[in-house]
């Protein structure tokens, strides 16, 4: 399941965020480190290829994939010391798939900023300098553990030690190490380490309620939106509070609040689009009358490896897989004509599976 740890300075919305994308209870409180423990929440994954294949198949349940948000307490300048809950903090980062940094970007006297006043690209420096301080504690660290087996000519410790000056180099040149560029053999080192700041983000950008429908007058969002396209990283507007509304709603009446915003879709489903993006994650289907489930894989990923998904015993004796891609469904209707005009396709070890694809494996274990 994909974790995405949301983080933040203190009083900047993420519990409120995190509250309505759970509809849990998390405690947002008006005071730094009222999140001392990790808060964990479940939400599914609207997607509405899923409505049709109900309507196709008519299953007897409807399983879509899911996605694990974490609430982590909120971080301080001189968190890489410990200050606040720093290493409890950094160590819940390390755990997650992809970082979700609320950034707020909106006045009121009543929520105190921990920083005194309310600055965007100050906050994300500060919490890009304590992320890269905590990384160059550990890189620093192996780098001198290696330095031996590296003079003994060991082949992996030459290797290692390469990679790791390379993010050093970028850490304290205050770089961005995401934009190192790795060969395939590096990367597998690199994953090891579980860098802080390899890590994909996304900026959620929390403004009020009357800033969501027209942000352009907003100067701290539009300060945070020319930072984000210089680093290349996705910006999602959100309102916490709003969210909140939408959480309380049944689906029929979230359509009309949101369209009343000006909105297609809700902050949480953005997020989770753009996280899905950024990971490189694909969805495909199995699909019947006991069961339609919507099963996340890696782009690139092939149909052994998609099979193991379920199970591994799937993977293990994979044969081949009966393959219909959901636009051709769509196409001709049911899966029987497809199949009638030659679109169920079976496919090898070597295919390359496809978003939306609706497959049945055959296995032999």
């Amino acid at each position: 399941m994909l974790k995405a740890g949301i983080i933040g300075l203190p009083n900047v919305g993420k519990s409120t965020l995190f509250n309505a994308i759970t509809k849990a209870e998390a405690l947002a409180a008006n005071y730094p480190f009222a999140t001392i423990e990790p808060n964990v929440g479940v939400v599914y994954v609207q997607d509405p290829r899923l409505d049709v294949l109900e309507r196709i198949y008519k299953p007897k349940k409807v399983v879509p994939t899911a996605y694990e948000f974490i609430d982590i307490a909120g971080l301080v300048r001189g968190a890489s010391n410990g200050e606040g809950l720093g290493n409890q903090f950094l160590s819940h980062i390390r755990e997650v798939d992809a970082i979700c940094q609320v950034v707020r970007c909106f006045d009121d006297n009543n929520i105190i900023h921990v920083e005194g006043n309310v600055d965007p690209i100050r906050d994300i420096e500060t919490i890009k300098i304590e992320l890269s301080l905590a990384d160059m504690d550990s890189v620093d660290k192996r780098i001198i553990r290696l330095e031996k087996k590296a003079k003994a000519k060991l082949k992996e410790a030459i290797l290692e030690h390469e990679v790791l000056s390379k993010i050093k180099e970028v850490l304290d040149q205050n770089g961005n190490p995401r934009l190192i560029h790795f060969e395939e053999e590096e990367l597998k080192i690199v994953k090891n380490f579980n860098l802080l700041t390899m890590k994909p983000m996304i900026y959620i950008a929390n403004v009020s309620e009357e800033d969501l429908h027209d942000p352009s007058h907003n100067n701290h969002y539009q300060n945070l939106l020319k930072l984000a396209h210089a680093e290349g990283t996705e910006v999602v507007l959100i309102s916490a509070q709003v969210e909140m509304e939408i959480a309380s709603l049944e689906p029929d009446e979230q359509v009309t609040f949101l369209e009343a915003y000006g909105l297609k879709k809700s902050g949480l489903n953005e997020v989770i689009e753009k996280s899905y993006y950024l990971l490189g994650l694909k969805t495909y289907f199995t699909a019947g009358e006991p069961e339609v489930r919507a099963w996340t894989f890696k782009n690139g990923m092939k149909a052994p490896q998609c099979a193991g998904i379920i199970h591994t015993d799937f993977e293990r004796g994979f044969i081949k897989a009966e393959t219909l891609s959901y636009n051709d469904l769509l196409k001709y209707g049911t899966p029987q004509v497809a199949k009638e005009n030659g679109r169920v396709r079976l496919e090898g070890k070597d295919y390359v599976v496809q978003d939306g694809d609706i497959m049945l494996f055959r296995f032999n274990v």
